[in-house]
Order: structure tokens, then C-alpha cells, then sequence
């Protein structure tokens, strides 16, 4: 009989212990939530309850399992693998506590700055420091369960003393994923593109989604997504239009005829752009560019506060412009002239003697 019970109070103990220990903790942390609404660490350290009961349990058994006396012949496997469920639900705990920290420091450093840029580059520092912490993390993990085998520990001298040419072979062969993790941090750190950013690359236009340790991912303005490695920002030209100031210029063109009335049009786009929403109000211009032989260009330079803005300006000059002059100028539209072409005074034919001697013979003949 005892050696039924003693080894369900042992159990039975350990997950109610660990059930009870995870509740009082989550409580105070509601607490703690409830009375600094302003401070999200502790909402962020709720999430972290499922790896930090997993972890109480495994090393409540793990220090409890010899008195329960069950399966004693896999005592040792027993063991050895709490150790190895302990190790990772450890491991687990540390990147949900760090990334809390570093997500709360994040949120305090938006909070306190107003500029969308220093706020994106923080963000894409914080997030590439999060994935190296996570990496390293993980890496002391499976080591520490490696080096519970002791097989492992008995090799670990010969794999320290081949541990050079395992580095210089590794390195040859990952010199691409290497090359990549290097590009990522300089990225990071240099403030070449930050996670927000309008970028236009290879010819696409679009916003920086995600950056990692090896790639960077785009969502193009129809909702695709462009995955290139980190080192194509490092060794090739882009546009970064968000660099600096987001304020951007830009430009309309309109083909018209040459009687177009430009004055009236300069009206109209002031009228046009007091109406939109989108135009910042910095600048508004208008003037013939260039001319062919059919038509005249007409440009338009106009402004807005970011890349999202512009576009909405640009397309709404370009839309009502064409509009009004259809309805009020149709004749500044461009049209194709065709007429009865006049060849010049050399190349008339001259008549022959015969034909004019019939032109005046004809009418005398006709009296007679």
C-alpha cells in the first residue's frame, strides 16, 4: 500500500504546489498591473506563467522523484530527462522575462519620444537584440542538455581540441548565413533601414515589414511580400524614402494642347489641393516643361507629409485636373490635326502646252 501512496502524494503534492505557487504568482502580478496601468511589464510577465509553472514542477520532481520510489529500474532515464525537460522550460522562462524587459524599455523610450524615426530605429535595435539574445539562449540550452550524456562529457576534450578546424570548415561553408548576421547587425546599429520604413527596391515600392539576422522582408503597396537577404542592403543602391525627414515632392504631368489655358490651371490646382486632406500645404507649382510639335507638358509639383500621402495627392490633382479641363477647356485636351496637305510652290506641276492650247480653244469653239 505504501508503495502506491507515497509515490501519488509525491505527484499529487508536486502539481498542486506547483498549481497554487503559479496562482499566488499571477495574482500578484494583476495586482501589480492594476495599480501602474502606465508600466506593461507586468502584463508581458503574465505571459510568461506557462514556462515558469513548467519550471517549478519539473524541479519539484526532479528533487522529489528519489523519495517516491517509482520505477526504480529507469530511475536514471527518469532523471535525466526532468533534467533535460527543467533545462528547456528554463531556457524558455529567460526569453519570455528578457523579451518582456526589453519590450516595456521599448515602450517607454515611444512613449517619451514623438519622432517616428528615432522610434523605428529603436524598434529594429530592440527587436534584432531580442532575436541574438533568444539564439544564445537557445545555443546554452542544448549545450547544457548535450553535456548531461556522459558521453558527450568524455568527448568533450577531443571536440575542443578539433573545435579550430570544425570553426574554419563551419565558416567556409556558412560564409553566406555569416556574411547575412553581420549585414543585420550593421543594419541594426547603423540606421540604414528601419522596420517602418518606404523603401523602393529593385523597382518595387513598398514598406519594411520585419527585419531578422539574415533577411528582410517588404510589403509592396498590393499586400505582397518581398523576402531579400539582409546583405543586399549592405552592397547595393535603394531608396529610402522615410531617411531623414518623411516630407516628400511630387510631381504631375499632363500632355495638353498648346492653347491650354496654364493661368486658369494654376487656379484650379490651388483650388483642387485646398480641398484635399492629404497635401501638407508646403508647396504648389505649375508650369509648362517642355513642348513638341502637337502638345506642351505641364508639370505640377505638389507636397505631403509622407510616401502614403503624396500618392493620394498626386492621384487626385491628376484625376480632377483632367476632369475640369474636360468639362471647361475640352479644347486644351491634346488632338491629332488633320487638313489636305499643301505641297509647296517647287513641287506644282507645271502644265503641257497641249492642255493649256484646249483650256483656251475649247470656250471659242463652244460660241462659234
Amino acid at each position: 500500500m505504501e508503495n502506491v501512496l507515497r509515490p501519488l502524494i509525491v505527484l499529487g503534492g508536486t502539481v498542486l504546489l506547483t498549481l497554487a505557487i503559479g496562482w499566488g504568482t499571477d495574482r500578484l502580478l494583476c495586482k501589480a498591473d492594476d495599480r501602474d496601468h502606465d508600466n506593461p511589464l507586468w502584463g508581458l510577465l503574465r505571459r510568461a506563467r506557462i514556462p515558469y509553472q513548467l519550471v517549478l514542477c519539473t524541479a519539484l520532481l526532479r528533487g522529489s522523484y528519489d523519495q517516491a520510489k517509482l520505477l526504480e529500474r529507469h530511475q536514471v532515464g527518469i532523471g535525466r530527462t526532468l533534467t533535460l525537460v527543467l533545462i528547456g522550460s528554463a531556457a524558455w522562462l529567460v526569453i519570455r522575462i528578457a523579451a518582456a524587459i526589453v519590450e516595456t524599455t521599448y515602450s517607454r523610450y515611444a512613449r517619451v519620444h514623438r519622432d517616428a524615426a528615432r522610434v523605428r530605429r529603436v524598434r529594429t535595435q530592440v527587436e534584432l537584440i531580442m532575436r541574438v539574445v533568444s539564439a544564445i539562449v537557445i545555443v546554452v540550452a542544448v549545450s547544457s542538455m548535450l553535456l548531461t550524456f556522459p558521453a558527450m562529457r568524455a568527448a568533450g576534450a577531443s571536440l575542443l581540441a578539433s573545435a579550430g578546424i570544425i570553426a574554419a570548415i563551419a565558416g567556409v561553408a556558412a560564409q553566406s548565413t555569416l556574411s547575412n548576421m553581420f549585414a543585420g547587425l550593421q543594419i541594426a546599429f547603423g540606421d540604414m533601414v528601419r522596420i517602418g520604413d518606404t523603401v523602393v527596391v529593385d523597382g518595387e515600392w513598398g514598406t519594411v515589414e520585419e527585419i531578422t539576422l539574415t533577411f528582410l522582408t517588404v510589403r509592396t503597396w498590393d499586400e505582397r511580400r518581398i523576402t531579400m537577404p539582409v546583405s543586399y542592403f549592405t552592397s547595393k543602391p535603394f531608396e529610402n524614402w522615410s531617411r531623414g525627414t518623411p516630407q516628400m515632392t511630387g510631381i504631375v504631368y499632363w500632355h495638353l494642347d498648346h492653347s491650354a489655358p496654364v493661368e486658369a490651371m494654376r487656379e484650379k490646382l490651388r483650388d483642387i489641393l485646398r480641398s484635399c486632406t492629404a497635401w501638407d500645404g508646403r508647396a504648389c507649382n505649375l508650369q509648362v516643361t517642355d513642348t513638341t510639335p502637337n502638345t506642351i507638358l505641364v508639370r505640377a509639383l505638389v507636397t505631403a507629409k509622407d510616401a502614403d500621402d503624396i500618392w493620394t495627392v498626386r492621384v487626385t490633382v491628376r484625376e480632377q485636373m483632367i476632369s475640369w479641363l474636360s468639362a471647361e477647356h475640352p479644347y486644351a485636351l491634346p488632338r491629332v490635326n488633320t487638313a489636305d496637305s499643301v505641297l509647296p510652290p517647287s513641287r506644282v506641276p507645271s502644265p503641257d502646252r497641249a492642255s493649256l492650247r484646249r483650256a483656251y480653244e475649247f470656250p471659242r469653239t463652244g460660241r462659234g
